[in-house]
């Protein structure tokens, strides 16, 4: 069996989008007013609908009315990520060499 098969796959999507557009439009905003209000350049939030962009889906999510991991799970997921690794792995080289020297 795949290590690969055994990961937990999250079956939440990021929205669409023309669906986080339309929840601001619903709200009253629109991306360029929302960025102007928050002090950046017009077309700043823009670009969180197509990378990620951690200031930005914050502004979009709290005018939105949710938190931004509910708008892109997938995006949180990988930031969230800590790989498990050995014990062995990750110890510094320096913390040994100084438990010797104090010998």
């Amino acid at each position: 069996m795949s290590v690969l098969n055994n990961q937990k796959k999250s079956n939440r999507t990021d929205w669409h989008r023309a669906d986080v557009v339309a929840a601001l439009h619903k709200k009253g905003w629109s991306l360029r007013e929302l960025s102007r209000q928050n002090g950046l350049s017009a077309g700043t939030l823009k670009s969180a609908l197509d990378r990620p962009y951690l200031k930005a889906e914050e502004i979009i999510a709290s005018a939105i009315g949710v938190t931004a991991d509910e708008i892109w799970p997938q995006r949180y997921e990988k930031r969230e990520f800590s790989p498990e690794l050995p014990p062995s792995v990750g110890k510094s080289r320096t913390a040994s060499f100084e438990v010797q020297g104090a010998m």
